[in-house]
């Protein structure tokens, strides 16, 4: 009956993992977007915001659940 949590709980686990990395490649990409730019430009600067406080939403999740990211 329990090893039904177990199983849920790690396939989230790994979820949670990939989307962790995958917004780390977002933000990195939205931060030499930005680097790339001459001109000041608020849209981009909005996303790299965004795309950041995601990252760090998902990271802050994983330390609750006390996630190993390799």
């Amino acid at each position: 009956m329990f090893s039904r949590k177990g199983k849920l709980k790690k396939e989230f686990d790994e979820k949670l993992v990939h989307l962790i990395k995958e917004t780390k490649e977002d933000w990195n990409q939205a931060k030499v977007l930005e680097g790339l730019l001459d001109d000041y430009d608020l849209d981009v600067i909005a996303e790299r915001k965004r795309t950041e406080s995601i990252h760090f939403y998902l990271f802050k999740e994983a330390r609750i659940r006390k996630i190993l990211i390799r």
